[in-house]
């Protein structure tokens, strides 16, 4: 069935979007640096009011690049970036990859086991990290192949005031012990002059850029070998998929640079159009408002727990949103019943735009489908990405399946990974050839395309509840509880049964103003009765003031599969 291959004839119909996209065969950097030749004096990125303009940002790498060839670091060498979204990461990220080093990105919340794990199978002799994590480093540093440690402090690129404000509160609580792994930041930009030689940068898009982890939320984290190809192709697509970026367009990067979305999308994709990166290393919902009030972005894009996020704000009542031009969300699924309520929030708010939902992997950097500018379809994650192609087959085979029909969701296209690291045998089970000729990455995602070639993703295969025989979709439920009015989120697991080995339950989060009580749980139990099939009725529901999320904003299933096989006393 060669038509169930998206071949793209239909972009034509949604934002004038292209069929086909020309990727020159260049690094990450060579990238930026065509951008810094045509966007000099825009601004780059914004740290609290700390700008750079991309003339000023190119010379900030040429240093940080020069500081690095000082300390001896070697093409195809990897280096661990451990940091929030800072000047110093980004910097590094591109001075890396302008000598030819690979960026290994590490989470700088990870715990102890999970840094060294991360150090030792990239081999990495140096790592960029912020100050608040270095004690977890100088612990388990003999354990790997540390050489030096470049310390970074949190206030280190905050304006005078803001770096006074953070010394007299946070910054007084941080001791660092003494260690000869230490080399200060400044002190390691100083390096530079000591390295004058011409540097090679005309590596092609083969190479590898950056090494990334899975977020964990299905097994252990594989790190992820991209390319300079994967990354330059998702800036361009995602560009062109948007249909409405424009030089100078601020965006909120909020989402990690450890992470495929954060990097990807906020940070090289941004910096590809010549637009303004506003970097935010931590974020509260509490202050959500006032980013939204000082900054003015006119793009957001995060996962939908920061949407829920902004409904809960109170301080956005009556606020003009008009400078919005571009909502997106990726990471996690959108329900049905958020969109339509961020939706209605944006349009109440003077924002004549709906949220657009991305799907996308890390395996494939981050989005490699999305929702068209000015078209949606019900519970649909949108189109594939030009040059994108998606294929539904029978799980786990190449029997590629009619349309509507549910099967594992396929992705091809430049920006699939080169591999897992060091993982020949799972990078051959998710990499496949088929007859076709192109590689397939098989995402071990459930879902169906339409014959528009609108994708619909249903579920991770591994979140399906089998109870008596019975396929059950958590997603299904989540959104047919989530149309409450009074319900702000849920999350749907399996538990265990005698008979019927599992069934479903639900946590539920409330709206701020509502209480949990007998009343609304039976409103809940009709609205499912209602809705879903007897099979699938949740058998226990759980209110709780907030459910776990994972490092990167995604709601934590596998905590709340844990707490129950904890309380049963099951491992």
């Amino acid at each position: 069935m060669k038509e169930n291959r998206i071949k793209t004839p239909w972009y034509s119909s949604y934002n004038d979007v292209k069929e086909h996209l020309e990727y020159p065969n260049i690094s990450l950097y060579k990238m930026l640096e065509n951008s810094i030749l045509k966007h000099q004096d825009n601004i780059s990125y914004n740290y609290y009011g700390t700008k750079r303009t991309y003339k000023e940002f190119a010379q900030e790498i040429d240093k940080c690049a020069r500081a690095f060839k000082s300390l001896g670091v070697k093409t195809k060498d990897r280096v661990s970036i451990c940091m929030p979204n800072t000047p110093e990461a980004i910097t590094s990220f591109y001075a890396l990859n302008k000598i030819g080093a690979v960026a290994n990105m590490i989470h700088p919340l990870s715990a102890e086991n999970e840094i060294k794990r991360f150090l030792n199978i990239s081999k990495s002799k140096y790592i960029i990290t912020i100050d608040l994590s270095f004690h977890k480093i100088n612990k388990i540093a003999q354990e790997t192949f540390l050489e030096k440690c470049i310390l970074v402090s949190a206030k280190n690129s905050m304006p005078l005031y803001m770096k006074i404000g953070y010394q007299l509160t946070k910054g007084r609580k941080i001791k660092i012990e003494k260690s000869n792994l230490i080399l200060n930041w400044n002190d390691f930009i100083k390096l530079s002059k000591n390295y004058n030689k011409e540097i090679q940068d005309d590596f092609d898009g083969n190479h590898v850029a950056a090494i990334l982890y899975s977020g964990g939320t299905t097994g252990y984290p594989r790190g992820i070998e991209l390319t300079n190809l994967n990354f330059n192709a998702l800036a361009m697509q995602s560009f062109e998929a948007c249909g409405c970026l424009k030089e100078k367009d601020k965006v909120l990067a909020i989402m990690p640079v450890f992470h495929g979305f954060g990097l990807g999308i906020c940070i090289h994709t941004v910096q590809y159009f010549g637009g303004t990166s506003i970097l935010l290393p931590q974020f509260s919902s509490k202050t959500f408002d006032k980013l939204l009030k000082k900054y003015k972005p006119n793009i957001i894009a995060g996962v939908p727990t920061l949407y829920e996020a902004l409904l809960k704000n109170k301080n956005l009542a009556g606020y003009d949103l008009s400078f919005l031009k571009c909502v997106i969300s990726g990471g996690d699924s959108l329900s049905i019943n958020l969109k339509k309520k961020v939706d209605c929030f944006l349009k109440e708010h003077g924002a004549n735009i709906q949220i657009r939902e991305g799907y996308g992997l890390t395996e494939c950097v981050t989005g490699s489908c999305l929702t068209p500018l000015n078209d949606y379809k019900e519970g649909s994650i949108g189109i594939p990405y030009p040059d994108t192609y998606y294929k539904i087959v029978k799980p786990n085979t190449d029997e590629e399946l009619p349309y509507g029909e549910d099967g594992e969701i396929l992705i091809s296209g430049p920006s699939v990974m080169k591999g897992y690291l060091d993982d020949e045998e799972e990078t051959t089970q998710t990499l496949r050839k088929h007859k076709d000729g192109l590689t397939w990455l098989y995402t071990g995602d459930l879902g169906y395309m339409d014959k528009d070639g609108f994708i619909y993703f249903k579920q991770r295969l591994k979140r399906i509840i089998v109870s008596s025989g019975y396929s059950i979709y958590p997603q299904y439920i989540e959104n047919i509880i989530d149309s409450h009015p009074k319900v702000l989120m849920s999350c749907v697991i399996g538990i265990d049964h005698p008979y019927k080995v599992q069934v479903a339950k639900a946590f539920i989060v409330l709206k701020n103003g509502y209480e949990a009580n007998d009343e609304l749980l039976k409103e809940i139990q009709e609205l499912c009765k209602k809705k879903l099939a007897k099979y699938a009725l949740p058998y226990e529901y759980e209110f709780r003031t907030e459910l776990p999320k994972t490092l990167v904003g995604k709601i934590a299933y596998i905590q709340l599969e844990e707490e129950e096989r904890s309380k049963n006393g099951k491992k």
